[in-house]
């Protein structure tokens, strides 16, 4: 059987640059925390329709992980977290309890309306609902089912959980990250956002879409098994290659490169900076514009060079960095086309001009037009926005990150046509 054109969800617009690219696109989203969240963003950023499932009274854990937390009209922290809102951009929130025979066949009948389906429970978790792939797929043979689990469905591990903090831990990326042992400070170091859960998003994204590129030929869906241990392992990149075609098993270095030099933080008169030099060409522009010649020493003249006299060329190099200011050595060094920069906190990078001329800072309304219910935050929520940048179809704000539930009654009376006597009754048994 082959298909050779999309067949949009049913209701749903073909896509435009008004609605975004996968706008013709629905997902229901059984996810929660970061990774299966971020790739369902991803999503909504691009048009889809996004469906976000969770448990009534509760909803997404990450909802609760404060401080920080959210603030009210009079500016005190309510108990709704910011880290919430940094996944759960344009997605509709809809609380169903699916412990329950009817929250289940509410789920079910969403999912044979759906394109895709995203979800984080432990491998098998979900077959005893019946909203496994096996399940879903019997009523929706076109559904891409988008599985996101630590260690996979196969394996020795696979019954385990996983959390971001255990998969840097194992995979060996802690074990790279951070000072070397010796110097202060040393010892195995995570790094500082969960940064597997948000790769590990970022490929369950790519699967997603190719998933739906295949179906295209297909006609059918299919399942796709994405690990957070398979993904810190993939992005270990050349330090994983090192080790894998030469033995060498990388070790903790700080903030210096292990095959390119000088990359690293330097002192300067007033702080830091950091040098990002990767080639010959451009550190004989740093040492014409520093008023050095170690570019035609034979030591320093080549990376390979300076890598193996590493020791030395640094040691001259942050005696000579601590002259200038690191305003003065960016203003010197960018004129030169040499790649510098301060070392901001989060603050400081989101009022550098160019990232406020690139509008990475955005912000809804939660409830557009309206004053938001008692006891709720304030109705301005500020989020980053995406990074993707199309010409033609690109990202879109829909939706600010939902409260918990906030579109339950229109989710269920569009799409599964449940009158309000209905949406009541399943109110009173706290299905919803």
């Amino acid at each position: 059987m082959t298909d050779s054109t999309a067949t949009p969800a049913a209701g749903l617009p073909p896509p435009s640059a008004r609605t975004g690219a996968l706008s013709h696109l629905r997902v229901l989203d059984l996810s929660r925390v970061l990774a299966g969240p971020w790739s369902t963003q991803n999503l909504a950023d691009m048009g889809a329709d996004v469906i976000k499932i969770e448990k009534p009274g509760e909803g997404d854990d990450t909802r609760h992980w404060g401080p920080p937390f959210l603030a009210d009209e009079a500016g005190a922290p309510t108990r709704q977290a910011c880290y919430f809102t940094a996944a759960n951009r344009n997605k509709r929130s809809v609380t169903v309890d699916m412990a329950t025979p009817e929250g289940q066949e509410l789920i079910r009948e969403l999912a044979r309306q759906s394109d895709v389906v995203v979800e984080n429970f432990k491998t098998g978790g979900l077959k005893r609902y019946g909203l496994d792939y096996d399940s879903l797929s019997a009523l929706n043979p076109r559904l891409i089912y988008c599985s996101v689990t630590g260690f996979g469905h196969t394996g020795p591990y696979a019954a385990r959980p996983g959390y971001d903090l255990l998969i840097q831990a194992m995979s060996g990326l802690m074990s790279i990250t951070g000072h070397a042992d010796g110097e202060p400070g040393g010892g195995p170091m995570k790094v500082g956002v969960a940064v597997i859960d948000l790769f590990t998003g970022m490929y369950a994204t790519t699967a997603i879409l190719s998933a739906l590129e295949a179906r295209h030929f297909t006609g059918r869906g299919q399942h796709i098994d994405i690990a957070l241990l398979d993904v810190a392992m993939a992005v270990l990149a050349n330090q994983g290659a090192g080790f894998l075609n030469a033995g060498d098993v990388p070790r903790r270095q700080g903030n210096i490169h292990p095959s390119v030099v000088p990359y690293q933080d330097f002192p300067t008169a007033d702080g830091n900076m950091l040098l990002a030099i990767g080639n010959d060409g451009q550190f004989a522009r740093f040492c014409d514009a520093a008023g050095v010649d170690w570019a035609r020493d034979e030591r320093y003249a080549t990376n390979t060079g300076r890598v193996n006299n590493r020791k030395t060329l640094i040691a001259m190099m942050m005696e000579l960095t601590r002259t200038r200011s690191t305003a003065q050595w960016v203003a010197l060094l960018e004129a030169n086309s040499v790649p510098c920069g301060p070392i901001n906190n989060i603050a400081q990078a989101h009022a550098d001009p160019h990232v406020q001329h690139r509008g990475l800072r955005v912000e809804q309304e939660r409830y557009p037009g309206a004053q938001p219910p008692a006891g709720e935050p304030v109705n301005h929520v500020v989020t980053t926005a995406s990074p993707l940048r199309l010409s033609e179809t690109p990202p879109t704000l829909r939706y600010a990150p939902p409260a918990l539930g906030q579109h339950t009654d229109e989710v269920l009376r569009d799409y599964l046509k449940l009158s309000p006597q209905q949406l009541e009754a399943l109110r009173a048994r706290r299905v919803v």
